[in-house]
């Protein structure tokens, strides 16, 4: 059962090039999968029935969200697939069996104002200067954060204005850098970074922590929620809040969705779209406010 899924994940990875995040969340939750059937007797995956596939949904929803749970189905739905196709399973216990139903939830978005505060919390001096610039670039080019702190001092081309990322799937796009980005990043480059990789003046790595080394997704967190306490921000906020910030502050001034989706790096259009949703919901808003009648 072990090798079959070790041989699925290395599909994942190396033919279908999910990134190395996508493949961790699958490999726990074949994990997972693998245990319940243990817990089953079932000997091999070769013996799945849709009815152990249901049991394991139901078992999960007794303490996972239906996100969960539904991301959960997926990761099973493809290894069986996989091994249908692979002749490895006479048929696909999950062909029959539904996504849970999923609310669409609005992103969570900071207005104009939070963001200036946000950026207005941190320091101006020593690792300020680097934390405004992980900052000004999350919020100026929607990066997600393991774009930002895959970044080398080669993605950057500040003549040309532009930055060339690597997202999900390995796929690699260009995103212009804004003016505030470009100042903040070369404040950075001149005062800061020379400081941290006095030690090791080989990194590549374009942001780095204390000791020289390459910063790490959970750094980049940590330092948003401080700096949003710090601005007085009451909102549970991560990298991902500015990448929809940006989003939905193009869209408010008027960008069209396929910029937006191209900047975003995204393959489908409808995961742009629910930025649309944001833009209504603040219209209404306003709607509800002024109208003598609403």
């Amino acid at each position: 059962m072990r090798a079959l899924i070790d041989s699925y994940l290395a599909y994942l990875q190396l033919e279908r090039a999910l990134s190395p995040t996508t493949c961790s969340s699958y490999r726990y939750d074949l994990r997972l999968f693998e245990a319940f059937l243990k817990r089953r007797r079932v000997g091999s995956l070769a013996q799945v029935e849709p009815l152990h596939v249901r049991e394991f949904l139901h078992a999960l929803r007794r303490t996972r969200s239906p996100s969960t749970v539904a991301r959960k189905l997926a990761a099973v739905r493809g290894l069986c697939k996989y091994l249908e196709a692979q002749e490895q399973m006479p048929h696909n216990p999950t062909a029959f069996i539904e996504t849970p139903r999923l609310w669409q939830r609005l992103p969570q978005t900071l207005s104009i104002q939070e963001v200036e505060r946000l950026l207005g919390a941190v320091p101006t001096d020593r690792l300020g200067v680097r934390d405004r610039a992980i900052l000004e670039l999350l919020y100026g080019t929607g990066l997600r954060v393991s774009e930002l702190v895959s970044l080398e001092l080669t993605s950057c081309n500040f003549e040309a204005g532009f930055l060339r990322c690597v997202g999900k799937g390995n796929k690699e796009r260009i995103v212009p850098l804004g003016r505030a980005a470009v100042e903040a990043l070369t404040a950075y480059l001149r005062l800061e970074r020379p400081r941290l990789v006095a030690r090791r003046q080989a990194e590549p790595s374009l942001f780095v922590n204390r000791r020289g080394m390459r910063l790490t997704r959970q750094r980049v967190w940590q330092l948003l929620r401080r700096y949003a306490k710090a601005g007085l921000i009451n909102k549970a906020i991560g990298p991902h809040t500015l990448r929809h910030s940006f989003a939905t502050h193009l869209l408010e001034g008027g960008a069209d969705l396929r910029t937006v989706q191209e900047l975003l790096g995204h393959s489908n259009i409808s995961t742009t779209q629910r930025y649309t949703h944001v833009d209504r919901a603040r219209l209404k808003a306003i709607h509800a406010r002024y109208h003598p009648r609403p």
